[in-house]
């Protein structure tokens, strides 16, 4: 027993002089965080697991495209998805706006030689109010539809459309420039024909106004046509150059919903159930590879600066060439312009050939869509033949060719590939050539030329609010707000482990000071005790004799002194040391305590283990003192 007693009291010692803290029982890093005096905290342990989470959390996600996974399913086409809607029913403000070239000099130019004088009359403006009709999701990643559209006039927006407008006589100048591939005697008995029953209709210019140019006028040829026409090739029963917009298009479209792949997201597949355009025979020509203006393929997944868009009016596909990043009402987007050799002669870019149809091939600024057009020799161009051979402007007076006003653009989302602004201007122009056996109204003097007749701009401004907000936060929100979720994840899980940590640690700390407040008590009760001792004269007067080592060795303690006299203390009756300590502690409290009495005399008849252990401790010093 003694030497477990020595050893004890041997460890005590190293630990003070080296300052070593004892280790408690559970005095592990997981222990001082998940538990509590010996007990595990729950709601501790808890909010440790849920930083834990948050943490990996946010480390997976910084890893991981969630954002653009959530983002690109709600872009892809599938009946309930954000895009569908806008889609099925844009809701935007679309707007077709017709400029007419009115011919102010018709007979000067007739029977004078003069150039034309043309001057452009406009905007006449119509809202299109379209949706998708017949909608018919594929397992190929594809949907059949049909446009739906109805041009509505915007009178607050136009001039006034009941104006007369001289313009070239299409029927006609169409019937007269076929001339040449006809019999004459049968064209000369439909000349004279004409001429006799309709003198007033058989002229080279007629006076329309913009309503009836555009939404359709009686005319005797184009009846005639329409009764011999075969059926599925037959114009309309009067004429209009937009009369077969307004309704439910007979032609169906195929195009991509992106939900395989977004590399042609958006892009047609088939056109009546054909991968080509009938029209011409040969590609690239007959390619439909290009979006109904809808979706782009995004570019920052294809990595191209090159799109195509489709237009049944233009009887072809039109590309699109990447020009800069500009910003449309707080969006970042690429600016894209059709490539000058959109329309270049076959010549210079041979891929424009197939559209010449076994005709010599137009000038630059030029294309030949008369196979749409039931067959009339209508060319297209751009605004004022902008961005065209110059000598086609050199024939007439009044054409002043502007790029910010002529020019077609789109403004397209990379990261999505919808576009937020777009616009396409075309120009119609009459192919006429002279018919010199016609001598009915001057027609022989119409010469070979390409007529203005009128342009067009039809696109979008802007996009509606709610697709603008969509647009916002996945392409200017989503980036910022994306790195700072899930690194804020990170940073927060940490932030909550450090403070349960900090927690845990002063709970610790804490508990161990308090054994340390009450080791610093007893030794206070110890000096209380020295004081004591000292008021009854019986101190020590050698400290350094107060410790001395203990043999161990039973063999040889037997007749140490000092071993017996540790024995004999082993059996010391100590009841008439503690009468006296009474009677010195009632003399100590008395003498440096001001309390009341009760509480004087409560403190001395206070049964104190601690004095009474000091008092053991004196005796066994007072055995080496004696």
């Amino acid at each position: 027993m003694g030497h477990k007693q020595y050893l004890a009291v041997g460890q005590s010692a190293r630990n003070t002089i080296f300052g070593f803290t004892p280790r408690l029982r559970g005095d592990k890093p997981l222990n001082m965080l998940i538990s509590q005096q010996g007990k595990i905290n729950h709601g501790r342990l808890a909010v440790i697991m849920f930083s834990i989470c948050t943490v990996v959390l946010g480390i997976i996600l910084s890893f991981v495209p969630w954002l653009d996974y959530i983002i690109f399913s709600e872009l892809k086409l599938w009946n309930g998805s954000l895009s569908y809607s806008y889609w099925q029913k844009p809701g935007v403000v679309r707007l077709t706006k017709v400029y007419i070239f009115n011919v102010t000099n018709p007979q000067g130019f007739l029977e004078n030689g003069e150039k034309p004088k043309l001057v452009e009359v406009g905007p006449f403006v119509y809202k299109e109010d379209m949706e998708k009709v017949n909608i018919k999701f594929h397992d190929n990643d594809t949907v059949t539809f049909q446009h739906h559209k109805i041009l509505r006039f915007v009178p607050e927006m136009s001039v006034n459309k009941d104006q007369k407008l001289v313009v070239p006589n299409i029927p006609l100048l169409t019937v007269t420039s076929f001339s040449p591939n006809m019999a004459s005697f049968v064209f000369n008995l439909l000349v004279s024909g004409l001429a006799l029953t309709y003198r007033d209709n058989a002229k080279p210019f007629v006076e329309v106004t913009a309503e009836q140019l555009v939404f359709g006028y009686n005319d005797p040829l184009v009846t005639l046509a329409h009764y011999f026409y075969p059926k599925g090739k037959r114009p309309n029963s009067q004429m209009g150059l937009l009369l077969a917009r307004n309704g439910t298009l007979a032609e169906t479209e195929t195009i991509y919903t992106g939900q395989q792949s977004l590399e042609r997201f958006g892009y047609i597949d088939k056109i009546n159930g054909l991968d080509h355009l009938v029209h011409w025979k040969d590609r690239p020509c007959n390619n439909i590879q290009a979006s109904e203006g809808s979706f782009f393929p995004p570019r920052s997944v294809t990595k191209k600066d090159l799109v195509y868009i489709y237009d049944k009016d233009l009887c072809r596909i039109v590309p699109l060439q990447y020009r800069e990043d500009v910003y449309k009402d707080g969006i970042p987007t690429g600016k894209y312009t059709p490539p000058s050799s959109t329309l270049e002669c076959a010549d210079v870019n041979a891929d424009n050939k197939c559209y010449c149809q076994g005709e010599k091939c137009p000038p630059r600024g030029l294309q030949n869509i008369s196979p749409c057009q039931y067959n009339a020799p209508v060319y297209l161009s751009f605004p004022h033949f902008y961005d065209a051979d110059p000598s086609l402007l050199t024939e007439f007076d009044g054409l002043k060719p502007d790029k910010e006003k002529h020019e077609t653009y789109f403004m397209i989302q990379p990261k999505l590939g919808v576009p937020l602004e777009g616009f396409v201007r075309v120009q119609l122009n009459l192919k006429v050539n002279q018919a010199n056996s016609i001598k009915v109204n001057n027609i022989d003097k119409f010469p070979n030329t390409i007529f203005p007749v009128m342009w067009l701009e039809e696109g979008i401004q802007e996009v509606s609010p709610s697709i603008w907000r969509w647009i916002y936060l996945a392409t200017v929100v989503a980036p910022v707000a994306g790195p700072i979720l899930t690194y804020g994840m990170i940073l927060l899980g940490i932030f909550i482990l450090a403070i349960v940590f900090v927690k845990a640690y002063k709970s610790f700390v804490i508990g161990k000071k308090s054994t340390e407040i009450v080791e610093l008590g007893r030794e206070t009760i110890r000096r209380g005790s020295t004081l004591i001792i000292d008021y009854s004269h019986k101190l020590l007067p050698h400290k350094e004799t107060a410790y001395h080592p203990l043999d161990t060795n039973p063999t040889n303690s037997t007749d140490d002194p000092e071993f017996k006299e540790i024995h004999h203390l082993k059996r010391l009756d100590l009841s008439q040391s503690l009468d006296e300590f009474k009677k010195i502690k009632r003399e100590f409290v008395k003498s440096h305590f001001n309390l009341h009495e009760a509480e004087r005399e409560s403190l001395i008849h206070s049964d104190n283990s601690f004095i009474q252990s000091e008092l053991r401790r004196c005796s066994v010093l007072n055995l080496y003192e004696e």
